[in-house]
């Protein structure tokens, strides 16, 4: 049962656009341009379970064709066979996950926040049965800048000038989320942040 959800890069490699098409288990931003390479949702299984996958962008700061609280009353249409629904709420700012999060209490399973790397202290399960967070942070280096070489964000922060950003390797932490359910709703959401030295917070 795996599933990738995109965001606000799915289009930086032109070489992969066919495969969007071709490959049903990624996702982009279901509130996109209908006309853009992809698809915004998709439905998996894993031993006779199936998971519905929707995957929103937020509007702030971030480019996409329809607000997302409007977008996911079709998005959701396209997944209400399957057992789970899990949305990914790609956005900037916090006030549009959180929105979304009650909009979607009792509709969906998850929604899971992304796209600021950091992961946030506010997982819960709402009134309605949605396990709820507002970033699940990232897997990549914490030794860096969101992931990238900390000396190449500091030095484009303090000149104003450009340049090429190369992942870091310093201190990898692996990070997301474990959502227990029953009858289709969540009971527990807990995080995982664990360092590739093994090690948990």
């Amino acid at each position: 049962m795996d599933a990738i959800t995109l965001g606000n890069h799915t289009y930086r490699h032109r070489e992969v656009w066919p495969y969007l098409e071709e490959e049903r288990r990624i996702v982009r931003p279901y509130n996109f341009l209908p006309t853009q390479p992809g698809r915004g949702t998709t439905i998996v299984e894993s031993g006779g379970v199936t998971l519905g996958v929707v995957n929103l962008s937020g509007m702030v700061y971030l480019q996409a064709a329809a607000p997302p609280l409007v977008a996911i009353d079709a998005a959701l249409k396209e997944v209400a066979r399957a057992d789970l629904i899990l949305v990914d709420m790609h956005a900037e700012v916090t006030s549009e996950k959180v929105a979304l999060g009650w909009h979607l209490d009792g509709k969906v399973t998850a929604v899971v926040g992304t796209h600021t790397h950091v992961p946030t202290a506010d997982a819960r399960v709402l009134p309605g049965g949605t396990a709820y967070i507002t970033d699940v942070g990232m897997t990549g280096a914490r030794g860096g800048v969101i992931g990238m070489k900390k000396e190449q964000s500091i030095a484009v922060m303090r000149t104003h000038m450009p340049m090429r950003y190369e992942p870091s390797e310093v201190d990898p932490w692996l990070m997301g989320v474990f959502v227990e359910t029953e009858g289709g709703r969540a009971t527990a959401i807990r995080q995982l942040l664990r360092s590739g030295s093994g090690s948990s917070a």
